[in-house]
């Protein structure tokens, strides 16, 4: 029996062109054009293709609008569906201000090297090409004008000039030949300290003027200078044990420390520290601020010690020794804390780089002729470089070469030989003094004595 109360549900077709809505709405402004079920889908798929004729298309910043993009512009093919072909056409001048746009927009992108599309079909902008290759060298946004595909125009470095022959030799009498010993100093004031026999001279690098520092007297000798950092004070290590230090502006002594049983062969400043080694096989720290004569001894070397420098940052001091051994210490140890034992000789030559931290070198004797560099950070053995892989020899000294000291502007270095005599090379110029004297200049030039 049916339900008054319920009736099935009916669905009236409503006009196509109207909705149904609430009676106080006007019927008439609601009317909507009437789209085909396929039209409908074919227009959702084609959405991003589809142009509407009756309002400008705004893009997402995420998703850009590609409608009006030049594709041709970079050799890549767009896809514009049929539809965009039949749009209205503006006049010429347009035409003729889009090309315009695109030749600038050519030139702006590739240079000079503005590629052919027409001989180049189906390449993009992305393609690397010989034609746009240039000199990693080059700063130029234009490079070069004569530059021709796949060739770089790289600099070629001149190979660096060394002079073999000496500007200025010194005769030096009486500068023993002692492989053991360091007789001669360079200042940062560039003054350079000689020690000769029982007595010691210092040379004026800028007046040539040459200076008797002291005389130790007979029953003494001159065994190594070393100058302090701010080059007003130099320490004179005798035959005696004994060190004595000097002000060189006054030409008097200041002090004279003891504590060597026998004669200090090697020096080396740390700011108010000094450091001596002795052929008691000791080395010894003296604060000269201090009353004592020295503040710490360090042991570990089995025989004399000839060769001492502390690092440019005053926190290592290696020392070398003719017992073949190159140690390290730091500011507060008694026992050195790195131990090197590669070398075949007594090792005297030692030098810290300036540039990188713990690069340290050390040259061995006649028996080992070999320079070794050392990581004292990672307590490593880097490279080993034989004497004879050198960058140019230089001639002149008679008998062997015994001591070397550097200018304190790095371009000069002075040698000292068992032939009495002293030798200037100017093995690194700056730029600017290769064609003109510095200040060891044309006045220097020839053989004078120290004496």
């Amino acid at each position: 029996m049916d339900d008054p109360m319920i009736s099935p549900l009916t669905v009236q077709s409503a006009p196509s062109s109207q909705l149904n809505v609430p009676a106080i709405m006007p019927r008439p402004s609601l009317n909507l054009e009437t789209l085909a079920p396929s039209d409908h889908v074919n227009r959702l798929i084609n959405s991003s293709h589809y142009i509407s004729p009756s309002r400008t298309i705004y893009s997402d910043r995420f998703i850009p609008s590609r409608s009006s993009s030049n594709f041709n512009l970079f050799n890549i093919s767009s896809s514009s569906p049929p539809s965009s072909t039949n749009l209205p056409t503006s006049d010429g001048g347009k035409e003729d201000s889009s090309s315009a746009y695109a030749a600038l927009l050519l030139s702006a992108l590739f240079g000079p090297h503005t590629p052919d599309k027409r001989d180049s079909p189906g390449r993009n902008i992305f393609r690397f090409k010989t034609e746009t290759r240039q000199s990693m060298h080059s700063l130029s946004p234009f490079g070069f004008e004569d530059e021709r595909p796949g060739v770089s125009h790289s600099p070629v470095k001149t190979p660096r000039k060394v002079p073999r022959s000496p500007y200025k030799v010194l005769d030096a009498p009486a500068l023993q030949d002692d492989f053991y010993l360091n007789l001669v100093d360079w200042s940062s004031h560039n003054t350079l300290a000689v020690g000769l026999g029982n007595c010691v001279y210092l040379w004026n690098a800028c007046s040539s003027k040459v200076t008797k520092l002291c005389d130790l007297g007979i029953d003494d000798s001159v065994c190594s200078v070393g100058w302090a950092q701010r080059g007003t004070h130099l320490a004179v290590g005798t035959s005696n044990g004994k060190v004595q230090i000097w002000d060189a502006s006054r030409c008097k002594r200041v002090r004279t420390m003891e504590g060597h049983r026998l004669r200090v062969g090697a020096l080396a400043w740390s700011s108010s520290v000094l450091s001596s080694g002795s052929r008691d096989k000791s080395i010894l720290q003296r604060d000269v601020r201090a009353q004592e004569d020295f503040v710490s001894k360090l042991s570990g070397h089995k025989s004399e010690v000839c060769g001492l420098k502390w690092s440019y940052d005053n926190q290592e001091l290696a020392s070398g020794g003719n017992d073949n051994r190159l140690f390290v210490w730091n500011q507060h140890s008694t026992q050195p804390v790195l131990k090197y034992c590669e070398h075949t000789a007594a090792v005297k030559a030692i030098a810290w780089s300036p540039h990188l931290h713990g690069l340290l070198a050390s040259g061995g004797g006649t028996a080992d002729r070999c320079v070794r560099f050392w990581n004292t950070t990672t307590n490593s053995h880097l490279s080993c470089m034989d004497t004879g892989s050198q960058l140019a020899t230089l001639t002149g000294h008679t008998y062997r070469v015994l001591y070397l000291a550097i200018s304190p502007d790095g371009q000069t270095i002075v040698t000292g030989a068992g032939d009495e005599t002293l030798r200037f090379w100017n093995v690194f110029p700056s730029p600017k003094s290769e064609n003109t004297d510095g200040e060891i200049g044309a006045s220097s030039l020839g053989r004078t004595t120290i004496r």
